[in-house]
């Protein structure tokens, strides 16, 4: 199965090698038909410390790194 890939922006770099991303989603309402956006965050691994907040990064599912961690941030 290939591994979903998600664009982003940065909200927070403090921990060491972690990065937080928010990622955004837009959807039509099922009964209003009103466009909704919803926002989601995710721990992701940022090895090298190169991303920093505000920074628009794509994230990559992988296998666990640690309880949260489950994506690899990648350039965009």
């Amino acid at each position: 199965m290939p591994k979903r890939i998600l664009h982003g922006t940065v909200v927070s770099d403090k921990n060491d090698k972690t990065i937080v991303v928010q990622v955004e989603r837009r959807y039509a309402h099922p009964l209003l038909k009103k466009t909704v956006r919803t926002s989601k965050k995710y721990h992701a691994h940022d090895a090298d410390n190169k991303f920093k907040v505000g920074d628009i990064v794509r994230i990559q599912e992988c296998a666990p790194i640690s309880r949260n961690k489950r994506w690899i941030a990648l350039a965009e």
